[in-house]
């Protein structure tokens, strides 16, 4: 279960470098470009010095058993780009440093070019799984921490197999593969852990506020998905995979006894056996989280919007959809008409019958205006008894039709409750939207009018908002 902060998270969302240009400031520009070319001369440098210096596959005692590590310092820079401007701020300049260094050391041009995608090819895994599930990067929580220390394992044994081309281009032998792939992996994974963690630690909360303030500049957020998860566990289980069976294939060559040997086989494939299992289990049970939050979030949708006595639109969502629908009109040029109606002396029938009957009455009503709307209209529980109706690319002659109508319908329907049958009736008023106003409140209030004109004419009956009805005749 994920902690607040974590559940806080907002998307993952990187800084452009294209809208950066275009609408970033000149201090903003300066600032970002500068310090990122910078630091890329810089990665560069650290990468070159690293093989001057040495710090490839360094040997450490660690209670009886040798552990190889690389230290690689264009990594810190490279990978707190990636986390807090985005992947491509920091892929090239790892790129650019792994290239420089492959080069200096002597390694063929078209070896060194695919030697310098290691780097850029775990931040990936990197993006990928912040993209597919929403952590914070302050690494404040604990969920937030594991995530990314899971994240970067898979990360480095992903960028590992550079250690790979190393090994094949510099002619070593097969025994001495071993020290140089578990120097890279597992440097960068302390280093990432240890020394990158703290940093994103402390920079995070400063560069989260500043991307806050600035989402023009940001690339538009990726929904998560089930294809973004899956993206996910296919990089998680792809990375385990692919650490076990280089860390047996490189330890066979240093084992010695063939029951030792094939007994370390069995035991690996079982392992992928688990792992896979485990993939699959967890992709189905985020599908089955995620149909249970579909299913959740269509109800509460239904419950903001609709009205629970009678199955049509609320209040609230009736304003939203009059608003959109005015402004369709007035740019389309086209007509569209409302229908205002409510129920004659609903007060008599709730005293007469009883407030359940009331109730029964206004289910009624909203059957029959269901039964006789359009697909592409809409109908809403406007007030107490007052209803309304939209009816897109309708004008007046044909609203005036529709309420008539429904009037008819209304009239002739029985209403029964609790042993008591009645009839309601309703009363309606009809307007049409004009070019010439300037809000729907207006095409509102001229329904609202011809209703009450429909009210003091006598009731049961249809006006609308330009009284000459013989116009329609």
């Amino acid at each position: 279960m994920l902690s607040n902060t974590d559940a806080e998270a907002p998307p993952y969302r990187e800084l452009s470098p294209l809208r950066l240009w275009r609408s970033g400031t000149s201090r903003q520009q300066a600032c970002l470009f500068g310090g990122w070319l910078a630091l890329l001369a810089l990665s560069v440098c650290m990468g070159v010095g690293m093989v001057i210096w040495g710090w490839s596959g360094i040997p450490i005692e660690f209670g009886g058993l040798a552990v190889y590590l690389t230290v690689y310092p264009p990594l810190w820079i490279c990978l707190l780009l990636t986390l807090t401007l985005g992947w491509w701020w920091g892929a090239i300049p790892a790129y650019c440093a792994t290239v420089s260094l492959a080069l200096y050391a002597g390694m063929p041009l078209s070896w060194a070019l695919l030697f310098g995608l290691a780097n850029p090819l775990g931040f990936l895994v990197m993006v990928i799984g912040y993209q597919a599930i929403a952590m914070r990067r302050d690494l404040r929580g604990l969920s937030s921490l594991l995530f990314y220390v899971q994240q970067s394992f898979i990360a480095c044994v992903f960028s590992s197999s550079g250690a790979l081309i190393w090994s094949y281009t510099n002619d070593y032998e097969r025994a001495a593969l071993l020290p140089v792939w578990q120097g890279w992996w597992l440097g960068a994974l302390l280093q990432s852990v240890c020394i990158v963690g703290p940093l994103m630690a402390m920079l995070w909360p400063r560069v989260e506020r500043w991307l806050a303030t600035h989402p023009q500049l940001l690339r538009d957020s990726h929904v998560r998905s089930r294809g973004s998860l899956l993206g996910l566990l296919a990089s998680v289980t792809l990375g385990v995979l692919v650490y076990g069976y280089a860390t047996f294939s490189l330890a066979d060559a240093q084992v010695n006894p063939d029951a030792l040997r094939q007994t370390m086989w069995i035991f690996y494939w079982v392992f992928v056996a688990i792992v896979l299992f485990m993939a699959f289990f967890g992709y189905q049970l985020f599908q089955h989280w995620q149909k249970s939050q579909d299913v959740l979030l269509a109800e509460l949708q239904k419950l903001a919007t609709t009205d629970a006595l009678t199955g049509l639109l609320n209040r609230r969502e009736a304003d939203r959809r009059l608003a959109a629908e005015w402004d369709r009109t007035c740019r389309s040029g086209h007509s569209t008409a409302m229908v205002l109606l409510d129920i004659d002396h609903f007060k008599q029938i709730n005293d007469q019958y009883g407030h359940p009957a009331g109730d029964a009455a206004l289910r009624c009503l909203a059957a029959v205006m269901k039964s006789v709307m359009r697909k592409v209209d809409f109908g809403a529980r406007y007030g107490g008894e007052e209803f309304l109706i939209v009816l897109p690319e309708t004008g007046l002659r044909g609203a005036h039709a529709f309420a008539e109508r429904l009037r008819q319908e209304v009239a002739s329907e029985l209403v029964s409750h609790d042993g008591a049958s009645f009839r309601i009736q309703v009363s309606l008023g009809v307007s049409v939207v004009r070019q010439d106003e300037a809000s729907y409140e207006r095409w509102f209030s001229r329904a609202d009018q011809a209703l009450y004109r429909a009210k003091q004419g006598g009731r049961n009956r249809t006006e609308l908002d330009e009284p000459e009805v013989e116009k329609l005749a």
